[in-house]
């Protein structure tokens, strides 16, 4: 059924507004005027009209966030599970959601499958709410009579995803916070406290430290210059931002992360973890394993990696095992291809790459945390030392004023 935006007016002369779902507009007037409302306005509200509604990206006001779309995936696999007829289960997720944007987009994926649409082809109308590997699994597990399932691995999926996002996020937040301040603490010391020391500096009439006359240059040129200063940062960011997400920058700035002292193995961990958590997933749900690949290639986020899978599917076209081609290209750690051999000898594929995920989760965790612990101290030495050099600039020439009174 469609929804319907609606204002009324209540018997107190109260405005009310909201959605309704019915088969018409005349039905949807019918049921507000059954609860006392007399409608002042309606019309159909559709996904197209909602504008920005397909959005997955989290933490904008009104748009659709990957937890979202995970508790109404374990949500509907719960209804189907309980052999609740699939256009029912989505008419109880329709009425039970207050998120706007997610009323109207499910409602627009009833009234495609009512209509004969499945869920896979309704939910592809939605991507960027329901992505490739989502609409592919649901596919199969229409195909499979397992949908229930699928669905239920769909939410461990997306919750595992959000986990390890908000754990890079919080992570890196409190470091982020500690660079803003000291950034600001720094501009408010060389535009405001030295300029107002400069001229005593000029009453002394004596050569300054180095030390000093670089303090001043740099506090001279932030006041005089800070516009020149600000369009080289914004120029110098979106210059590298346009670049490192160019088809030429994207893999020299990937393979330049993997290659890092510090930041390469995190990197390179967390891609394993997305090929093995998301393999594990659609080939446990009956996706063929070539087209497993194929989306699983697009989730790692690196470039390098991806292409390194690419050539493991045409190799595995060619009637090779996943394992070799993987190993040749150096781009994932022995422990992983052993166990991705172990588990196609045995045949538990699937089982072999959750493990995986599972194990490379924890030390990605486990070494976020490290470089949290490590990045404060470092910062806080850096500081220090920032902070040092102005105190020295500053009071050694004041010391040579009071030693020569």
């Amino acid at each position: 059924m469609p929804l319907y935006e609606y204002r009324a007016l209540s018997a107190d002369g109260k405005n009310h507004k909201g959605t309704v779902d019915s088969e018409s507009i005349k039905s949807a007037r019918q049921k507000l005027k059954k609860q006392g409302l007399m409608v002042t306005a309606i019309s159909e509200k559709t996904t197209k009209s909602a504008g920005s509604s397909s959005s997955s990206v989290p933490f904008m006001g009104g748009k659709i966030a990957v937890k979202d779309v995970a508790l109404m995936t374990r949500q509907l696999a719960s209804l189907v599970k309980a052999n609740i007829p699939l256009v029912e289960a989505l008419n109880a997720l329709v009425e039970q959601t207050d998120h706007p944007q997610m009323k109207v987009m499910l409602a627009g994926v009833r009234q495609d499958v009512n209509e004969g649409l499945s869920l896979a082809k309704a939910t592809a109308k939605h991507p960027k709410v329901f992505d490739t590997i989502f609409v592919n699994m649901i596919e199969a597990g229409e195909s499979s009579g397992t949908l229930s399932l699928v669905l239920l691995k769909l939410a461990d999926l997306k919750e595992a995803q959000m986990r390890l996002r908000q754990k890079i996020s919080s992570a890196m937040m409190y470091p982020a916070l500690m660079m803003a301040v000291a950034v600001l603490l720094l501009v408010a010391i060389f535009t405001f406290v030295i300029p107002k020391l400069v001229t005593v500096f000029d009453s002394m009439n004596k050569p300054m430290p180095i030390q000093t006359k670089v303090l001043i240059f740099v506090s001279d040129a932030l006041i005089n210059y800070w516009y020149i200063f600000l369009t080289i940062t914004v120029l110098s960011v979106m210059g590298f931002t346009r670049y490192i997400a160019s088809p030429t920058g994207k893999p020299k700035w990937d393979l330049f992360q993997l290659k890092a002292p510090v930041f390469g193995p995190v990197v390179r961990m967390i891609a394993v973890t997305r090929f093995a958590s998301t393999m594990s997933t659609l080939l446990g749900s009956g996706v063929p394993i070539l087209t497993a690949m194929s989306i699983s290639k697009n989730l790692v986020g690196n470039a390098p990696i991806a292409q390194a899978i690419e050539t493991a599917k045409s190799n595995i076209t060619e009637g090779q095992s996943i394992a070799e081609p993987l190993k040749r290209s150096g781009m994932f750690p022995p422990l992983v291809i052993h166990m991705i051999a172990i588990g196609e000898k045995t045949g538990e594929l699937p089982d072999m790459l959750r493990n995986i995920a599972d194990t490379y989760e924890e030390q990605v965790n486990a070494r976020i945390e490290g470089m949290t612990s490590l990045l404060e101290p470092i910062m806080i030495i850096g500081m220090g030392g920032v902070v040092a050099f102005i105190v020295l600039s500053i009071f050694v020439p004041l010391l040579e004023i009071s030693n020569l009174g």
